[in-house]
């Protein structure tokens, strides 16, 4: 997960930059949310012919509303929110299944190769757990494990109550563990305070 350097412009303060329309915070801002926004995009929609359209899109609306955005919240909640919806959009007019596996996109991730992934097979794992998922599901997960957020910033993000992120990683954990019974935990909680 890329994020901002000792010494380097946090997120917020490149959101302010890009109000005056600074190109260079845009371009620091873009290639800091696009490994983490490649991800997000392909868990949720499980298609990657769309994810740079999708990705193209969340910037051009952070470059177009960029004054709409609130200094007390959190870049990440604001861009993935937006994320969401434009993940929905483009989900409304799929098939159901109509997707590429992650044997077949491996190649096309960014930081795959680079990040030193020593295990594709647990990657492969998440990849058919996540199938068998619906898309809220998987996108509460993701949010969770993936970007490492809170249940509240989560709710923004989907534009729902925290009780029903709530319900939807219980759900979602019910249906990993009857598809895998070997591999979850009875019980458990994740470094972020949310319980599992």
């Amino acid at each position: 997960m890329s994020k901002a350097q000792p010494g380097e412009p946090g997120d917020n303060d490149l959101i302010l930059r890009i109000c005056s329309a600074d190109e260079v915070a845009f371009e620091t801002l873009y290639k800091r949310y696009y490994p983490r926004l490649f991800r997000f995009v392909f868990r949720v929609t499980r298609h990657l012919d769309q994810i740079e359209e999708i990705i193209n899109d969340v910037m051009y609306v952070v470059w177009k509303r960029a004054s709409s955005f609130q200094p007390e919240a959190r870049a990440s909640t604001w861009i993935f929110g937006i994320a969401h919806k434009k993940c929905l959009k483009s989900m409304s007019g799929r098939l159901p299944g109509e997707h590429l596996e992650l044997e077949d996109a491996i190649d096309l991730i960014p930081g795959v190769q680079d990040s030193g992934l020593q295990n594709l097979e647990l990657e492969d794992w998440v990849s058919v757990a996540f199938s068998k998922l619906p898309a809220d599901q998987r996108t509460v997960l993701e949010l969770t494990y993936q970007q490492g957020l809170h249940y509240s910033e989560i709710a923004q993000i989907m534009d729902c109550p925290e009780n029903t992120v709530k319900t939807r990683m219980f759900n979602a954990r019910k249906k990993l563990k009857s598809l895998f019974p070997d591999f979850l935990p009875e019980s458990s909680a994740d470094n972020r305070g949310n319980p599992l």
